[in-house]
């Protein structure tokens, strides 16, 4: 019996070939897989002496030869093809582990230039790996070494059943799916436009016990991308579906303020926030966060963009949550999460600045867009203020706050803030009135008096009752795209209130 060892990923590599040699197979493999079998003094063929060309072309071409893939494509039971192996010498193979140039890693890598890209595409791995997986029947095809210990094992026992060796070839399928959607996504990007195609691949990470209602089933997938790969639990039960669409959001939330920036914590209640804050730390800006809408606040998911210490931990201990996310949480902080066991406490890194798409799923298909970014200061040299009388330093620093934190609100979305909080939110109302009546409301039904606050809208003032509305309630400064047809009417309308805008130009719709 003979096995093709050629991998990238090394892992477990000697310990595999040396139960297969112990059980009477005898090993071909190429380049590095042979010189650390070699070192490990596991006795091998090169691929050289099977195929009788030596590698070339710095490795490009090494196993693309008909006494491979003949070997790995013909039919045991099948006369045409044992003759055609026996006339051109052609020896069956019958196992074949292979894992491919590590294509995703190498281009995650912001150094990474095109030419170290195009090298990493491999070209002879996935046509060994697809050639076996056609002929699974007679070849044993492994493209994880995860998979190693229990082949051994079967083949110990007498053979590798039908069931697991499709099982084994399904898998491969999946792995060269993904390997080419990876280097499609890669060449597709452009700045420019949109390509033609593209494609979808999904890793099932983890099963759910429902989905958003409890005769839904459901699964966590992932793409390559970073993200819910990095997540990380350390105390509590299971994630659920709707807990993981509310960590997204609450993640998202506070990405605006970023590692180096101040502390934020957001209060996530439905993929939208009903508190938000910057603080001098954790504990503060969870406070201030809180302070928001405590009756809602009930049955959270809280995120924080900076580090979760044992006096933020101590903070949450009286309220009710589900999940507490944050970039990290330290040992002491988990100690004091842990005396409620229904807490879950998960690590996840916050969202990077990479370009990537976004995907909403319709029926039979995909709208897709760029993911959205929030630029906070570098925008605000297309800020212009639109009326007679401008911030105050004070009200620019709450409007330059509100309008980041307005961008995770479901629209129509309007947000009051004042001293780099928000204290009322009118969230995913049909009419911008509406929604700012609503912001109103939660604002004085928590306790807060918005006279002298500011007040951030997602998307532009159709007409001018929204602004009556805010300056009714005394806010001073208002902050929004602009781009109405009703613009002047509703800047005339600040200007009668004595009221500050600033258009950003820019809208932050949150469908």
């Amino acid at each position: 019996m003979r096995a093709l060892l050629s991998v990238s990923d090394k892992r477990g590599l000697v310990e595999f070939a040396q139960g297969l040699v112990a059980l009477g197979w005898e090993i071909i493999s190429t380049g590095g897989t042979a010189e650390a079998l070699r070192r490990a003094q596991v006795p091998v063929v090169g691929i050289e002496d099977v195929t009788g060309f030596p590698e070339m072309m710095d490795g490009r071409v090494k196993t693309l030869h008909p006494k491979v893939h003949g070997g790995l494509l013909g039919r045991r039971d099948h006369p045409g093809d044992i003759a055609a192996m026996k006339q051109h010498g052609i020896t069956a193979i019958d196992l074949v582990a292979v894992n491919l140039y590590p294509f995703r890693e190498t281009v995650a890598k912001p150094s990474t230039t095109f030419a170290q890209a195009i090298e990493q595409i491999d070209i002879g791995g996935p046509s060994m790996l697809r050639s076996a997986a056609k002929n699974h029947a007679a070849v044993i095809v492994i493209v994880d070494p995860d998979d190693y210990s229990s082949v051994i094992e079967d083949l110990k026992g007498g053979e590798v059943g039908e069931e697991k060796r499709r099982a084994l070839a399904t898998k491969v399928f999946a792995h060269t799916a993904a390997y080419d959607s990876a280097i499609l996504a890669y060449l597709s990007r452009s700045g420019e436009t949109l390509p033609d195609r593209l494609a979808l691949v999904l890793e099932r990470q983890q099963a759910l016990r429902y989905g958003e209602n409890p005769h839904q089933r459901a699964a966590l997938y992932a793409t390559d991308e970073r993200g819910v790969r990095e997540l990380r639990q350390l105390h509590g039960k299971e994630l659920s579906f709707n807990n993981l669409l509310d960590v997204d959001a609450a993640v998202n939330a506070v990405a605006p303020w970023g590692p180096e920036g101040r502390p934020a914590c957001a209060i996530i209640k439905h993929t939208t926030p009903c508190g938000l804050a910057l603080g001098r730390n954790a504990a503060d800006a969870y406070q201030r966060a809180l302070a928001t809408d405590r009756t809602s606040a009930f049955g959270s998911v809280i995120a924080f963009n900076t580090v979760v210490d044992r006096a933020a931990a101590e903070a949450m201990r009286e309220l009710f949550v589900e999940v507490v996310v944050a970039p990290r949480i330290d040992a002491e902080a988990v100690k004091v999460f842990q005396a409620k066991k229904n807490l879950r406490v998960v690590e996840l890194p916050r969202p990077t600045d990479e370009p990537t798409w976004d995907w909403k799923r319709i029926r039979g298909g995909f709208l897709v867009q760029d993911r959205f970014r929030f630029s906070g200061v570098a925008d605000e040299a297309g800020w212009k203020v639109a009326t007679a009388r401008r911030p105050t330093d004070a009200e620019w620093n709450d409007l330059r706050f509100a309008w980041a934190a307005v961008g995770a609100v479901k629209s129509n979305a309007i947000l009051i803030a004042r001293d780099e909080a928000a204290i009322g939110i009118g969230a995913g109302q049909m009419s911008r009135v509406d929604s700012s009546f609503l912001a109103v409301h939660k604002a004085r039904q928590q306790g807060h008096d918005p006279k002298g606050a500011v007040l951030a809208s997602d998307a532009f003032f159709p007409f001018p009752d929204g602004v009556d509305e805010a300056a009714a309630a005394g806010i001073v400064a208002i902050i929004q795209p602009g781009g109405s047809v009703k613009d002047a009417e509703v800047i005339a309308a600040a200007d009668n209130h004595g009221l500050a805008m600033v258009l950003t130009g820019t809208r932050q719709f949150r469908h």
